[in-house]
């Protein structure tokens, strides 16, 4: 059974980032098709071991460059695929050359990381003690896993309404990879609309100016977008936010309720500029 064409097609989307979608695609869909062929889709007690590692590399290829595409979806379906390949011992995978499953973290980082995204934390939290549960039985852990332990620091930051400091790790010099940063508008959007949903119940108005560093945007007219889009009134320089009618608690109940984000929001604005 010849893994001829399939390798070809593979050392092709390996060098492939930077060409046209359109020929990506295409790619992708031939080596699903020679997946296929070779009756290599899905892990069997037969498949032999060189194709098992090809068929691995191949559809961690493509679930890297789904991500590069902005497929969040197609990743996703590469990631199911990979699990049964990821399930096999090593001892599978009968190789001289190196251990070329080091790419399973990053697949399983950028997947924790877009279950972020979709604020699906109790998916997260699936998929991380399962990894927790597997690399202790193996007398490991997952801090020194770069890949693994940036989605988990984001995670925890979230929690604690640290939006900052996420802010701050979304940025290119703070992603473990280019595939990474892919997610940092995604993520960014989330903390914005959270802040801005805890803004409208802390304040009856803001400052253009202050709002621009508390939600992370680059202009005063970005943030005049962003307000008429969730229908804040922009007036004299300020922004004012519609009066909550459903939301009698006093100014003191409200802050409270808030006061961890805001804090942390307004703490980082004043200290924006040393930053960028």
């Amino acid at each position: 059974m010849s893994t001829s064409k399939l390798s070809d097609i593979l050392s092709q989307l390996q060098k492939s980032s930077s060409s046209p979608p359109q020929k990506i695609t295409s790619l992708l869909s031939s080596a699903k098709r020679e997946l296929l062929t070779l009756d290599a889709l899905l892990p069997r007690p037969t498949t032999p071991s060189p194709i098992l590692l090809l068929a691995r590399q191949t559809l961690e290829t493509g679930a890297l460059l789904s991500i590069r595409l902005q497929q969040p979806d197609a990743f996703t379906r590469y990631y199911q695929q990979l699990l049964p390949f990821y399930e096999l011992p090593d001892s599978s995978y009968q190789t001289s050359t190196n251990d070329l499953k080091s790419q399973r973290s990053k697949v399983t980082g950028l997947y924790l990381l877009l279950l972020l995204t979709k604020g699906d934390y109790a998916g997260f939290h699936t998929v991380l003690e399962g990894l927790e549960v597997e690399q202790a039985g193996k007398g490991k852990g997952l801090e020194g896993d770069e890949f693994i332990s940036y989605p988990v620091k984001l995670e925890r930051w979230l929690m604690e309404g640290s939006y900052d400091r996420v802010w701050a790790a979304t940025k290119r010099d703070g992603v473990p990879s280019e595939e990474f940063g892919v997610f940092s508008e995604v993520l960014i959007g989330t903390i914005r609309d959270e802040i801005a949903s805890c803004s409208e119940k802390a304040y009856p108005s803001l400052p253009i100016a202050n709002a621009k560093n508390l939600l992370f945007l680059e202009s005063e007219g970005s943030v005049v977008s962003f307000a008429h889009g969730r229908g804040w009134v922009v007036k004299d320089g300020r922004i004012y936010f519609p009066q909550q009618q459903d939301d009698m608690r006093t100014e003191k109940e409200i802050l409270v309720a808030s006061g961890q984000v805001i804090e942390n929001t307004i703490g980082y604005a004043r200290e924006l500029e040393t930053i960028v």
